[in-house]
């Protein structure tokens, strides 16, 4: 968070707290008031919305596709959103440790927390490493979904019933696509492809397809650190000798390192598919994931 705040900063919450009150309902609402819901991400914050519907009042922290979801501070906004919520999900796993500093701030302790890492029931590999993004493993989606529908049931008891059927509505979708997924792992079983981050494997592997990344790679990338010249090498011989068939690319967090890696698939011909963390505007989950699953598709029909 950033500190000397001006000294106008408590007329602006003031502002906030008024507009959250009205979006948010109150005691004198004709109609029952939205449940007030934070989510670390939009792509948590639309999974909430298809489950609630008009129910819910979503707060989505992080929502800029242009924003690098690693390097985000949280703010005033976000904390008294924070303060007020029913029900919060978090990614989890050290993606969005904000959330829970800032909710231990904000003195809310009857909030229903869900940690989509700890749904996923996910654990560190072999060598104790772990990709937390789990929004790419549409299981661990399927299982957030009930959640949601159980923590809103829990603040609205009568409307549980709604909740549950969105859910089980929400997570038909989700067999469709991992019904694709399948028939692509039918075909491409084991063909290689490289990634410039961990952020889609849990995608990539349920399509079948094998990582040939070096690890020093897409770990330093992802922790924002220098990749050693020999690791860069190593990584951009992938391409002319054809290694690899695809090249998953984070377009959320690129830099000159990745770029590099980029122009290397582009030159070899090598199909590249971009991805991003966070859903991109006008998108729903569903949409986004269906959206991926045919770019990967397309690349490796080529």
């Amino acid at each position: 968070m950033r500190h000397g705040a001006s000294p106008r900063a408590p007329t602006v919450v003031l502002g906030l707290s008024l507009a959250l009150v009205c979006t948010w309902g109150g005691p004198s609402s004709a109609t029952p008031a939205p449940i007030p819901v934070v989510a670390s991400t939009n792509v948590y914050g639309d999974v909430v919305r298809q489950i609630g519907g008009g129910r819910v009042g979503v707060v989505s922290i992080i929502s800029d596709p242009a924003q690098d979801p690693h390097s985000y501070e949280a703010g005033p906004r976000n904390q008294l959103a924070l303060s007020r919520a029913k029900v919060v999900i978090e990614n989890g796993g050290g993606y969005d440790e904000f959330v829970g500093r800032m909710l231990r701030s904000s003195d809310n302790s009857s909030a229903e927390v869900i940690n989509a890492v700890q749904v996923s029931g996910k654990a560190p590999d072999d060598a104790g490493e772990f990709n937390e993004h789990v929004w790419y493993d549409l299981p661990t989606m399927g299982r957030l979904a009930d959640q949601i529908a159980q923590a809103l049931g829990k603040v609205s008891p009568a409307e549980a019933g709604v909740f549950r059927k969105n859910a089980e509505t929400f997570k038909g979708r989700l067999a469709q696509l991992e019904a694709r997924a399948d028939r692509i792992e039918a075909r491409h079983a084991g063909t290689p492809v490289a990634v410039t981050e961990p952020v889609p494997l849990y995608l990539t592997e349920a399509c079948g397809l094998v990582n040939k990344t070096p690890a020093a790679f897409s770990e330093a990338i992802e922790e924002g650190d220098e990749v050693p010249p020999r690791v860069l090498r190593e990584t951009l011989d992938l391409f002319p000798r054809h290694q690899v068939e695809a090249l998953v690319y984070n377009a959320q967090t690129s830099g000159p390192q990745t770029e590099k890696v980029k122009e290397a698939a582009e030159d070899s011909g090598v199909p590249v598919v971009p991805v991003t963390e966070t859903l991109p505007e006008g998108k729903d989950y569903t949409g986004w994931m269906s959206d991926n699953i045919t770019a990967l598709d397309q690349a490796l029909e080529r």
